[in-house]
């Protein structure tokens, strides 16, 4: 599968920073907005940026390599930057830890209930939006919060208490690399992450397609080589998983052009990165609508080809 059958280069346009005010968050949400300039009906995918050393890739500002194949391709993308991104400079020591991670899933429930005032913010944007057709990605924390968006739930290390913020309005869901299970975290990550010790999948219902490289795996977080597929092994219902060859954290360098992340893991590769983000957008494809067959046609190539990039898996 190559971007010569896939993605599209029609253009599209990008507005940010688009500001709402939200009075219940520490600051106001800042977001980027990416859509077609033709069509109507257009779908939304929603974007959940990873934490990482750099300053602006985990931020409304990053992941352009996936904007670059969803807006040409008829969809709207929304990019918030949730509060943990080294860009607002916001205190790490609160009672959600420095990944903010309840505020994470909040802030897209904050996004669907005003998404009249965001898309009314982007010229020639109104009217040409389906709201009810609405998917969302996350890229490794971005992953748990997709995974909390999607039924999982996770206990309050703070106070013990369970904390479910499934979303039923936003009907696919995609996570990249996202983390494992609590018992088998690391030393390392549990007093630096303390929110991944209870974490596991065992509520999460709805279908997910789950992307991981099949080499991603660093002893800082468990020594466990498949940690990052337990969001498949180990949920209930229709889920699928996408094991991406020769692959590490990055997978192929999603996050953004010429990434010092992908890099230093030498994750940096343009045929990968491509493969990933055609293989999500045919999933989400065929998830919005049960008359597109793009997933379907990409399972079936997958499977004759000898050298295919990547390996699904379904149960």
């Amino acid at each position: 599968m190559t971007s010569k059958n896939l993605i599209k280069k029609t253009s599209y346009m990008s507005v940010s920073p688009i500001v709402i005010e939200a009075p219940n968050r520490l600051v106001d949400m800042e977001l980027r907005v990416s859509a077609p300039l033709n069509g109507h009906n257009l779908p939304i995918i929603l974007i959940s940026h990873g934490v990482g050393w750099s300053n602006f890739l985990s931020s409304y500002r990053g992941y352009e390599p996936l904007v670059e194949c969803f807006a040409p391709n008829g969809f709207v993308v929304i990019q918030p930057t949730h509060l943990e991104a080294k860009s607002l400079d916001l205190p790490k020591d609160g009672p959600e830890g420095a990944l903010y991670w309840k505020s994470r899933a909040k802030d897209f429930h904050f996004i669907l209930d005003n998404l009249d005032e965001i898309i009314s913010k982007v010229p020639s944007l109104e009217g040409r939006v389906d709201k009810d057709s609405i998917a969302i990605v996350g890229h490794s924390m971005g992953g748990h919060t997709v995974g909390m968006l999607a039924g999982m739930e996770v206990k309050d290390n703070v106070d013990g208490s369970i904390t479910n913020l499934e979303e039923p309005r936003i009907k696919a869901f995609v996570m990249y690399g996202t983390p494992g299970i609590g018992k088998d975290l690391a030393l390392t990550a549990a007093e630096k992450f303390p929110i991944f010790i209870d974490a596991e999948f065992s509520k999460m219902h709805r279908e997910v397609l789950l992307v991981v490289g099949d080499i991603d795996a660093h002893p800082f977080f468990s020594e466990r080589s498949d940690w990052r597929q337990d969001a498949y092994n180990y949920s209930p219902g229709k889920k699928s998983m996408l094991l991406v060859k020769n692959t590490h954290h990055m997978l192929g360098g999603i996050s953004g052009y010429d990434c010092d992340e992908a890099a230093q893991l030498q994750d940096e590769n343009p045929e990968t990165m491509n493969f990933v983000r055609e293989s999500t957008l045919a999933y989400i494809k065929s998830a919005l609508n049960p008359l597109d067959t793009s997933w379907i046609d990409l399972k079936l190539q997958l499977q004759k080809d000898s050298d295919a990039k990547g390996i699904i898996k379904t149960k």
